[in-house]
């Protein structure tokens, strides 16, 4: 049987820090290539919803039981990935505490958009440019072609 050769799928998570003024979020270091600072995030398992691979990789990155609250956008651009052509589904989450690095994340850290870190891995600048218009717009990303 003829088997499409497919895109890979993935998940992202924008993690706001509900229990913290300001709503800070979560990025993680990475600590495989391409390193940066990036979204939390990985790829979806066969037979697992994009919804549950993010709830698992925000808790397998960061330590933090989230709640998804809105799908901020799909991003499919072939060259947002070095390794392969990778499609994501970025979502906005919320949790208390602290989160804690683990799985393949080196370091957790707590930003604002005034503190932003100066590497970020992938397309993530794209991806906080847009989660920093729907905080203040309340706006989804636009499709882009």
């Amino acid at each position: 049987m003829y088997k499409p050769v497919t895109p890979l799928l993935a998940a992202d998570i924008l993690i706001e820090l509900i229990d913290l003024p300001e709503r800070p979020f979560v990025l993680i270091e990475r600590a495989n290539p391409p390193f940066g600072w990036a979204v939390p995030g990985g790829f979806v398992d066969v037979g697992e919803t994009v919804e549950n691979a993010a709830i698992r990789e925000a808790k397998e990155e960061t330590s933090l039981d989230v709640n998804l609250t809105v799908l901020l956008g799909l991003y499919s651009n072939p060259k947002r990935d070095p390794r392969n052509h990778t499609v994501t589904a970025v979502y906005i989450a919320e949790a208390r505490g602290l989160p804690v690095a683990a799985d393949d994340a080196k370091h957790c850290g707590i930003f604002t958009f005034d503190n932003l870190p100066g590497e970020l891995a992938f397309d993530h600048a794209q991806v906080l440019a847009d989660y920093r218009c729907y905080r203040t717009t309340g706006k989804v990303t636009p499709l882009r072609f």
